[in-house]
């Protein structure tokens, strides 16, 4: 039975990426894609459901916009970003917005849905916590493909002063990029440091030890993180990186920041290093660890590579969404 499932999402975010794995994986799954200025002025989002879907599938933000009221709907928390934690990390603008308006809009489509997930217990955890939710939130961790993301063709012991360090994501405040120089200033020179322009590209990252990257197409991923040894990422907050879990999949070691959802993927010492947020010196002694040693890297990627096909395969992140959207549409 083929399920017609809409799903309204911003471009230019890591949440979109978990919904077009859906719709490559689920008939009759359709992402809807729209500019993000487009919530600068929402109402007109259901435009872009029409009136054939037997369910809308989104994120909280501008639900309420976009999911036609005789439809049922279904929430994903992506991340969570209006507590007071993150205030200090967020502009003026956005805290104002955040604690106003999107509180609202939240707040509404909770109260609209007939199911709310989150992809990691820490974001269902700070997103009831902070919006004093009491219905349920169940968890479907984010997945990778590790047939796509694998370790293949990587040369395992890299010669030293060629061992390249990873910063995959939109280099932002909230992902720790303007820690890189810092990092990367205190990171042997028998290391590179590579970043990302980010999904929308042309970020750059000033400072001489940080290498910026061209805009990376999604289908050239697997190249790059084949291409390197070690994911770094520095983050304040992560629903749960898809980033880091491509990285795991291609057999790489992560160090991250010891907050949010990253314990639930890296575990310290085993997998990688959690290091304290903010702390630059932390992380380029984590990172001088790995590149002095060929067998850590090799021993915390296998480990990695392992927990990835053990616990976050996209085949069963995909199966439990099928599950529930069955089930919503079976309801009514």
């Amino acid at each position: 039975m083929i399920m017609r499932v809409v799903s309204p999402m911003p471009e230019g975010s890591g949440a979109i990426a978990v919904h077009r794995q859906l719709a490559e994986a689920l008939p009759g799954y359709q992402v809807m894609p729209y500019s993000p200025r487009r919530e600068y002025w929402p109402f007109g989002l259901h435009r872009l459901v029409g009136r054939s879907a037997e369910l809308v599938h989104t994120a909280p933000d501008y639900a309420i916009f976009s999911a036609p009221a005789d439809v049922p709907l279904m929430l994903t928390f992506h991340n969570y970003i209006l507590d007071a934690d993150m205030r200090r990390y967020s502009s003026l603008m956005q805290r104002i917005h955040y604690r106003t308006s999107l509180r609202h809009f939240t707040r509404r489509a909770l109260v609209r849905a007939d199911m709310v997930t989150a992809v990691s217990q820490f974001t269902a955890d700070v997103a009831r916590r902070d919006l004093g939710y009491d219905r349920e939130i169940r968890v479907i961790p984010n997945g990778v493909d590790p047939k796509r993301f694998h370790p293949a063709g990587r040369d395992r012991h890299r010669a030293v002063g060629s061992v390249r360090i990873l910063f995959s994501g939109n280099p932002t405040v909230r992902k720790g990029a303007d820690l890189l120089p810092k990092i990367a200033a205190g990171v042997t020179q028998e290391a590179t440091v590579l970043c990302t322009g980010g999904l929308r590209g042309g970020a750059r990252i000033p400072g001489a030890d940080v290498v910026t990257l061209d805009r990376v197409p999604p289908a050239k991923m697997p190249e790059l993180y084949g291409s390197v040894d070690i994911c770094l990422l520095p983050t304040v907050r992560e629903g749960m990186s898809l980033a880091v879990l491509e990285a795991m999949a291609s057999g790489l070691p992560v160090v991250t920041s010891d907050c949010a959802s990253m314990p639930e993927l890296v575990h310290h010492g085993k997998g990688g290093f959690l290091c304290p947020v903010g702390d630059a010196s932390a992380f380029a002694q984590a990172l001088n660890t790995l590149v002095d040693s060929p067998e850590l890297r090799t021993q915390m990627g296998e480990y990695n590579r392992q927990r990835v096909l053990d616990a976050f395969d996209v085949k069963a992140t995909v199966a439990a969404y099928r599950q529930l959207f069955q089930e919503l549409i079976d309801r009514g």
